[in-house]
């Protein structure tokens, strides 16, 4: 009986807290309920969350968001508003004037911080969340729209700069992923944020989740994108819960300005990898620049710093704000900008790049480990959109594919096709910048192992295998291949094992390049490319002194006493596909 008692209370404090209340908009009495930790206090921030269409809000608040912990430990406001006949207003101004009564309504009865209200939807939701943005972005400090965006585009003309954070499920059929990325590049720009995105796998711990991030706004402001593979339309609460990493975004905004300066660093991108092959303890890593915006709001930057770790690199007082690092050391490096305002108030931005110089064969098809990805270090071009790795969510196009026949020559492997049909238009590069991986290459010679497949070419088509400068676009050495085995347009198809091919090319001065894999200039000609590894076979010493053409039937070395040798010395001739370099 007394148990009873205590599941009666526990349930009546329950309805209590989210009873249904009304408040009159434009003469139509609109609905809503309100959650109210214990101990709120005054000035304390306003959350608004809107149900999906055909839901409502007790179904928002009980069984999608799931919030109450979250804002019992924040001492947060959480307001949920029901749409007519459950559905929103996504064009016109009745729900935004719902959203602002209700705003008016919660400072009055509680006293609410309007610096801090924030706004988040799920499905319909979502795209009022959107629709919002436009309207209202003086009203709202951040916005977190959760599978829902504006299905037939949409436009970013905000009255400032404002901070986003989208999540979405990979595997969403209602809402498909495929658009988000489109809607959220027009804010990116909106904001001036940095074009590229730091992308985080296995986000927090969580194998199945992803971040994205386009940050260095003006104002401080940052575009995210968390992404759940394996999850539907619906909220993700198992294991990385959704309102907890909502309300970690949205709390770091307000409306209020700041009075510290804003900084951020526009390049290199967070996460950049350069890889050098090089020598043993010879590695000659590119110059790194690193370029800067800094603002202050209510005054001006005196000053930007620049350090490599905890050692200054520059001092600069006026624009452009950059600096240089070089000569750095193979590992990680935590690249740090400071500025400082003349109220002597600091603002300060950091990236991390991974600086590597392999020592054995590198494994470059290890990254191609889950389905519907670009992999970093990659950028496709298909003749009508440019991707850039990490990116993730791709239904169709260059991505990566997973292959489930019981007969299967590869498991995963990246495509890449010529939608144009114009020549070298269809690619897949490693190497490029944006895709987030530089390539440096000493002299030396190499071998380049792939196995590559066409995907829907029952005729076959061929692949080109190039070298380029990266600098140019120059090429230095190609290999043209016709695959043998044609998938079949289906993941599900069986299919044997490419063969094992081997493209031995010699580098002969020092530099960036590029890996690049060209499809047939044919429309729709295709490659799918597997088990991919670029290794040194032997590095040419330094100091070329000449070279000259010769028609030589072998390889062969010479040391300056006329001694045949199997590799090369630090003085002597190399001759090598009827090339004779005198090495000083």
């Amino acid at each position: 009986m007394r148990r009873f008692i205590i599941f009666i209370l526990l349930l009546t404090v329950g309805l209590l807290q989210t009873k249904a209340e009304y408040i009159t908009v434009d003469g139509t009495q609109r609905m809503y309920i309100v959650y109210k930790p214990n101990n709120l206090g005054t000035n304390r921030p306003l959350f608004i969350s809107c149900h999906g269409a055909n839901q409502d809000v007790y179904y928002m608040k009980n069984t999608q968001m799931k919030m109450e912990a979250v804002a019992d430990s924040a001492k947060f406001l959480i307001v949920f508003p029901e749409g007519i006949n459950l559905r929103w207003d996504i064009s016109g101004n009745s729900d935004i004037n719902f959203i602002l009564a209700l705003i008016d309504k919660m400072a009055a009865e509680y006293d609410i911080d309007r610096n801090r209200v924030y706004l988040s939807g799920f499905s319909m939701g979502g795209m009022f969340t959107y629709h919002a943005m436009n309207r209202i972005a003086d009203k709202i400090a951040a916005f977190a729209p959760i599978s829902g965006y504006p299905l037939w585009g949409s436009s970013a003309n905000s009255s400032r700069p404002i901070p986003i954070l989208h999540v979405q499920g990979l595997t969403d059929d209602v809402v498909t992923p495929d658009g988000v990325r489109g809607v959220l590049t027009n804010w990116v720009e909106r904001n001036n944020c940095n074009p590229s995105p730091t992308v985080t796998r296995n986000y927090r711990g969580y194998s199945h989740a992803i971040m994205s991030v386009w940050g260095g706004g003006d104002e401080g402001v940052e575009v995210r994108l968390l992404e759940f593979e394996g999850k539907g339309h619906w909220v993700s609460n198992d294991g990385l819960v959704t309102g907890e990493e909502i309300w970690s975004f949205c709390r770091k905004y307000s409306l209020e300005k700041k009075t510290s300066p804003y900084v951020s660093i526009t390049a290199p991108k967070a996460g950049l990898k350069y890889i050098c092959y090089a020598p043993a303890g010879e590695a000659a890593f590119p110059d790194i620049t690193i370029t800067a915006r800094a603002e202050d709001s209510n005054g001006t930057v005196e000053k930007v710093e620049f350090f490599d770790g905890t050692t200054l690199l520059a001092t600069c007082t006026d624009k452009p704000y950059e600096a240089v690092l070089t000569e750095a050391a193979a590992g990680k490096r935590v690249l740090r900008v400071v500025a400082t305002d003349n109220d002597g108030e600091t603002g300060e931005a950091a990236v991390e790049v991974i600086l590597q110089a392999p020592t054995s064969s590198l494994i470059l098809s290890l990254a191609f480990n889950k389905d519907g990805i670009l992999p970093a270090g990659w950028t496709t071009y298909d003749g009508i959109e440019r991707r850039t790795g990490y990116s993730s969510g791709y239904t169709s196009g260059a991505r990566v594919l997973k292959f489930t026949g019981s007969s299967r020559g590869l498991n995963n492997g990246l495509y890449f096709c010529n939608a144009s049909g114009n020549i070298r238009q269809g690619w897949a590069k490693f190497g490029l910048p944006d895709g987030g991986t530089t390539l440096s290459l000493s002299p030396g010679q190499y071998t380049l192992r792939y196995r590559v497949c066409n995907w829907d070419r029952p005729d076959f088509s061929p692949v080109e295998i190039r070298i380029e400068r990266r600098t140019d676009g120059v090429r230095i050495a190609s290999q043209a291949y016709t695959p043998t085995i044609n998938i079949g347009n289906d993941v599900s198809n069986n299919f044997s094992a490419p063969e094992q091919q081997y493209f031995e090319f010699e580098v002969t001065e020092p530099g960036d390049y590029v890996i690049a894999f060209y499809a047939a200039s044919a429309q729709l000609a295709d490659g799918v490319l597997g088990q991919l590894s670029l290794a040194a076979n032997s590095y040419i010493p330094t100091g070329i002194k000449e070279v000259y053409d010769l028609q030589l039937s072998e390889d062969v070395i010479y040391d300056l006493k006329g001694q045949r040798v199997n590799t090369p010395t630090e003085t002597g001739i190399y001759i090598r596909n009827g090339r004779v370099i005198f090495i000083k």
